[in-house]
């Protein structure tokens, strides 16, 4: 198991827990479209109350998935269970799921109260229960004063709330989401983040989310598994996804990385020295014991753990390398410097820009220095 990663760890963590038992489960999962593999051999658990994100580019499986737990598609091979029941031959209005579009699909005829209604007045529950369930539906997502507005006279983040409020008003034991949050503004999109992770824990339902959008995972979710070309590349809470990645595909699809490769010299103990040409000398690292002498690796450093100074360090500092400013990009809480080294190789540092002024700013056309002690990245064999 990967090292713990202190106080971001989770407390909610039933993965690490060998007692317990999944509440969504595929086994051996496949599903083909004629001769393209959409999901290949994939086996995952899914915990109970878990707020869990489906990340990957296009194509690369995850909605698939997502719509044969739905009932939309059916498995070539392999089987899915929830809460212990294979769902095989069972269609998707008995499935206690729902799903929440990324186009929200509401009936544009209808009041907000009316969209939310339609599902409970479908299952014939009594007018009263109706009643109450939309006014509760209305209050969980903060929209009792829109309750007779049509759908075009809301605004997108409206409409995507009374999209949930349906979605929950039947109260699925698992609310499936595709890309429910891409049709909004960057700003909405992050006030929108949080609040379903209110109501998800408000609710204590299981939440399963599809998305490409890497910072909207981090943030809402419990665990995440990253997909490519139909397979599980890795499943970790996102700390662990962020700072251990178990390979360059993961490293370079989460967030902004340095990936240099090199040929480890010598391993011992928990000490690793790669020699990396790419970037004109060696780099000093601490492993986790992977890797012989001689073996191509990359050393994976995020741009946020490299030092970057006008000042030389200090005699005997390891990792160090220096060049010139090529870019800059400032995006208001952070600057990121592009480094030119002497050989051309490209070296990525990130500043925080803590005060309003800046005594010595780093420009264009500067000599920096870089630097990141041993244990700032994590050396990669695959």
């Amino acid at each position: 198991m990967a090292k713990t990663l202190g106080p971001v760890k989770r407390k909610f963590s039933p993965w690490d827990d060998p007692g317990a038992k999944p509440y969504i489960r595929f086994e051996n999962v496949t599903k083909r479209f004629g001769d393209f593999t959409a999901v290949d051999d994939l086996s995952l658990d899914i915990y109970e109350r878990e707020f869990f994100s489906l990340l990957g580019p296009s194509g690369c499986g995850k909605t698939t998935l997502m719509r044969m737990l739905a009932g939309f598609e059916e498995p070539t091979s392999g089987r899915i269970l929830l809460d212990g029941k294979d769902l095989a031959g069972v269609p998707p209005y008995r499935r206690p799921v729902n799903m929440m579009f990324q186009s929200y699909a509401l009936f544009p005829h209808m009041t907000v109260e009316g969209n939310i209604a339609f599902g409970l007045k479908q299952d014939g529950l009594p007018k009263p229960d109706i009643d109450a369930r939309v006014k509760e539906m209305l209050k969980l997502v903060k929209l009792e004063r829109f309750a007779q507005r049509k759908p075009h006279q809301l605004s997108g983040g409206q409409r995507q709330r009374v999209a949930l409020a349906r979605s929950l008003a039947k109260r699925p034991k698992v609310l499936l989401l595709d890309e429910p949050l891409g049709a909004l503004d960057k700003k909405l999109r992050e006030e929108t983040q949080f609040e379903l992770m209110d109501i998800q824990y408000e609710l204590g339902l299981t939440f399963l989310i599809v998305t490409h959008d890497q910072e909207e995972a981090m943030t809402m979710s419990d665990r995440i598994a990253v997909m490519d070309l139909g397979k599980l590349v890795q499943v970790a809470p996102p700390a662990e996804i962020y700072e251990l990645p178990n390979s360059r595909y993961v490293a370079d699809f989460i967030g902004d990385i340095n990936l240099i490769e090199g040929k480890i010299a010598s391993a011992e103990g928990n000490r690793l020295r790669l020699a990396c040409d790419g970037i004109g000398t060696s780099i000093e690292a601490e492993a986790s014991g992977s890797g012989a002498a001689g073996e191509t690796a990359w050393f994976a450093v995020r741009p946020e753990k490299v030092r970057i100074s006008h000042d030389p360090p200090p005699e005997g500092t390891v990792n160090v390398l220096s060049g010139e400013v090529w870019d800059i990009g400032y995006l208001g809480d952070v600057s990121v410097y592009r480094v030119k080294l002497p050989n051309g190789a490209i070296v990525k540092s990130t500043l925080a820009n803590v005060t309003r002024l800046v005594e010595r700013p780093i420009g264009w056309d500067d000599k920096v220095y870089l630097t990141w002690p041993r244990d700032a990245g994590i050396v990669l064999t695959r």
